[in-house]
């Protein structure tokens, strides 16, 4: 399996993200008929993409930390996912297998909508956790951020948009996230707008100096500019907080494999993150 993701490089493009979903689909597919939704496309927002699945495992008196996932796709593309669509959807499966509610959603894209969509979106979703998920068995005092690629950039965003962010959540995980250290690319501008915006729009500040419980996570073979982000971020926390945010560096992975193997035989990933929200619940 690592040989058929270390073929690819560090490419990226929607050929890349087909294999990665073959390759995982024998592992994955059957996860996704033993675990349907709990509720589907509930309506967080008044967006027709304002919609969040949950994910629950079984019936208990007691309230579950909740993870909310946010998709990636260069914030141009991306889907929860469902019963008929494992990718996406398995990370909330994932979480309510470890005794968690999960939370998969969608989000405005590019390019008809723009900065700061996806910040008012995961603002929006976490309001609507806080204020419902008590009735799905969630404990809206225990939720958790989860974003991958444009996910992770959307879940930052929130954190600086909401000086209050960490009373709404108790933690965030983020995946091969940009968050404002390499310069702008054109698909980014679709999202972003001009490269004389980006300094202002871009989370930089929020991750660097947020004194909400961070785990920051890059892949072996992302595009070197994740990987630039990711080290940058460390170096950056370390210096400024004296420590560094909780980290790993995800092995034979790439960009898409990191967040669509959680769930599989290899849970070294899954063990990092498990981990990070038991230590915060």
């Amino acid at each position: 399996m690592t040989d058929t993701i270390r073929n690819f490089g560090t490419h990226l493009g929607p050929e890349v993200v087909a294999a990665m979903r073959d390759l995982y689909a024998a592992e994955q597919a059957p996860l996704a008929a033993a675990m349907p939704p709990v509720a589907v496309d509930c309506a967080y927002g008044p967006d027709a993409r304002n919609r969040l699945d949950l994910y629950r495992a079984e019936e208990s008196e007691d309230l579950r930390p909740v993870v909310l996932f946010v998709h990636g796709g260069g914030f141009l593309v991306g889907d929860k996912g469902g019963p008929e669509s494992w990718a996406n959807a398995h990370v909330g499966r994932w979480a309510a297998a470890n005794g968690m509610v999960g939370a998969v959603m969608n989000y405005r894209l590019a390019p008809q909508n723009v900065w700061p969509s996806g910040a008012e979106d995961v603002t929006l979703a976490v309001e609507w956790l806080r204020a419902n998920v008590a009735g799905h068995g969630g404990d809206p005092d225990r939720i958790f951020l989860l974003g991958t690629s444009a996910g992770a950039v959307h879940v930052s965003a929130f954190m600086n948009a909401r000086e209050d962010h960490a009373d709404l959540v108790r933690g965030a995980a983020l995946l091969s996230g940009l968050y404002g250290v390499t310069p702008l690319d054109e698909r980014d501008m679709r999202y972003y707008g001009p490269q004389d915006c980006y300094a202002l729009r871009m989370p930089l500040t929020a991750v660097m100096e947020t004194r909400l419980p961070l785990f920051m996570a890059c892949a072996e073979f992302d595009p070197p500019r994740f990987q630039t982000e990711w080290a940058s971020m460390l170096q950056g926390r370390l210096g400024r907080h004296g420590r560094l945010p909780r980290a790993h560096y995800a092995s034979g992975h790439n960009h898409y494999s990191m967040a669509m193997h959680l769930g599989t035989a290899d849970r070294r990933l899954s063990n990092e993150l498990l981990s990070f929200f038991t230590e915060h619940s």
